[in-house]
Formats: C-alpha cells, structure tokens, sequence
C-alpha cells in the first residue's frame, strides 16, 4: 500500500510542470501525522476539508441573493464547486498540483458570514473593522472545526485559503490559480443569477464587453479560463491575457452597478444587517446561552470573539430562526 503513495509522488515529478508544486515538498501540518498510504497530503486535505460541518453548511450560505426560494439559484456551496471545476481545469491544463488546487478551492470560503457580505459588513461594524472571510476561513480550518482542534491542514493549503482575494498573493500558483478561478466563477454566474432574477438581461452587458468575452456564460468563462491558460503557459507565473483581463475586470465593475449595489436584488440586506447585529449585542450580553463547545473559549480568546465565530457561522435558515427564538413572541398554544 505504501507504494501508491511514492508512486503518485514519483508520477508527480514525471508529469507535471516544473513550475508546479510537489507535493512531497510540503512545509507539512502544526502537528505533524504519519502519511496517508493511498493519498498525496494534499488529496487527503482536501478530503478531510469535504467531510467537515463549515463545508456542509456552505449549503444554505447565500451567495448573491437572499435566501431564494428558487432552487437554482447559487449558494455558498455551488459557487464554492464551480471555483473548484475551473481550478482544476487551469490547473490540468498547466500541469500543476491539481489535488493542492483542489484543496485551496473547496477551503477557501469556509468562513464566509451569513447572507454573503451583509454579514461581513455586520461583522466588521460590531467586532472588528479587521474581519474579512477570508482570515474567518483560516481561522475555520486552524481553530474552529473539528470540536476545537482545526483540520491541521498543510501550510500551502492553508496559504491558498487566506490569500485568495484582493491583493494577497499565495505562495504557489496553485493558489494564485484558485484566485482567478474564484472570479471567472462569480462573475459568470452572478449574471446568471441575476438574469433569472429578471434584474438583468444579457442585452444589458456593455457590447465591447460581450464582443470580447462572449454572449453568455459558457462561452464568457470558456474564453476567460483559456486566456489564464495561454497567458500562463511555461511561466513561473499565473496571468490572464491583458484585453481578456480588462474586459473582465470592467464587467466586474458594470456587476456592481447592476447587481452588487441594486436595491432590487439587495434591498432586504439592511434587514439582515440589523437582525446579525442585534444577536452579536445579545450574545456578547448574554455568553451563558451559548453552546458548551464555544463557551469554553471564552476564557481563552474574550466573549467578542467567541460570538463574532457564532454568528459567522451561522447558515441563513439557523440566523432566521435564532433571530426569532430571541427576539419575536411565541404565540401560546
């Protein structure tokens, strides 16, 4: 069994780029484990990233709009699979580390707040201007999952996770790769959200940009993955073709116009807003009804923080229906 493992290894240096990561070059995990005989460290991080509680709750995360009733609108965790497929694919495409690109990909919105940035923004105003999803999504992986201990995942996943945004450059292409991907992927079907949500139509769309990236989504992400792959071939670099990369970050810029900031699609958010913030004020008043597993973190890391992790983990439905149970009457039967 022991030899599937130093096979992968070996096939690792065979086939893939020599830009790419090995992964027996990892800086390996906080506490170190004996190797997997079946799985590269990376495969078995992105496996024990899968099977965790922050992953499967990603599943009522709203993405865009709020808590749709609709059952084809994006959530947390579909938009969370479509940044893995288009990682994967530029990352085969470039004979890189597709199990650290897979990893980095499904990690890398694990924190992420209730009801997408609304609850950011909460989190943020009442805890700390510092707090972003991305260091959340850290601190899930390092601290909060498995009952406190973290998934002790290795350093270059982690690595990916907290610098998949902005202007954080992970340590690997791999990482740098999940980057892109995580803006091919919410662009395209935030259109796509928004168009069944009927506050925008493909005619809408700047027609240099269209004539540029495409005339709908398939053929906008087809054309900017392969502007990543071209742009990026036999580099020690992940970059995106410059009029590929222009028209994408314009039409980034026409989605906050027409999307991001539309009260049609976000005119509930200040709703949200108020109900997150007015639980972290009774939480952080109240620490005693918290849970036995975050309590105990208290001593430990002060009350603010332990009810800023409550809420950031809460789903949509749970936020809802803990809102309700502390502030709204229950009706006598």
């Amino acid at each position: 069994m022991q030899n599937i493992r130093e096979y992968m290894y070996a096939r690792e240096k065979l086939t893939l780029s020599e830009f790419a990561f090995l992964t027996e070059n990892t800086r390996g995990r906080d506490i170190p484990i004996p190797p997997c005989p079946i799985r590269t460290e990376f495969g078995r991080d992105r496996d024990r990233i899968t099977h965790s509680k922050a992953f499967r709750r990603l599943m009522h995360k709203t993405q865009v709009f709020l808590g749709p009733e609709d059952d084809h609108y994006r959530t947390r965790m579909s938009h969370t699979l479509e940044v893995t497929q288009i990682a994967r694919t530029i990352a085969r495409a470039l004979r890189l580390n597709e199990d650290l690109t897979e990893a980095i990909a499904l990690g890398h919105d694990l924190g992420h707040t209730p009801f997408g940035h609304a609850g950011e923004r909460v989190l943020q105003k009442c805890y700390s201007p510092d707090f972003s999803h991305y260091k959340q999504s850290l601190r899930v992986v390092e601290k909060l999952e498995n009952d406190g201990e973290g998934l002790n995942l290795t350093w270059e996943v982690r690595d990916g996770i907290v610098n998949h945004t902005g202007d954080h450059v992970a340590s690997t292409l791999e990482g740098v790769i999940v980057k892109f991907a995580d803006r091919i992927a919410y662009i395209n079907h935030d259109i796509d959200d928004a168009e069944r949500a009927q506050i925008l139509h493909e005619e809408d769309i700047p027609s240099e940009l269209r004539k540029v990236l495409g005339t709908n989504s398939s053929a906008r992400i087809a054309r900017m993955v392969e502007a990543v792959v071209h742009s990026s071939e036999g580099k020690n670099a992940i970059t995106m073709e410059p009029i590929v990369q222009e028209a994408t970050n314009n039409l980034r810029k026409f989605l906050f116009d027409a999307v991001y900031t539309n009260p049609k699609a976000k005119g509930e958010e200040t709703k949200v807003e108020t109900m997150l913030g007015r639980m972290y004020e009774h939480f952080v008043k109240h620490p005693e009804e918290l849970g036995d597993e975050l309590k105990k973190n208290i001593e430990l890391e002060g009350v603010e923080r332990v009810v800023c992790d409550y809420i950031a983990g809460m789903t949509d439905r749970y936020a809802l229906n803990k809102y309700k149970d502390l502030f709204l009457p229950k009706m006598w039967k």
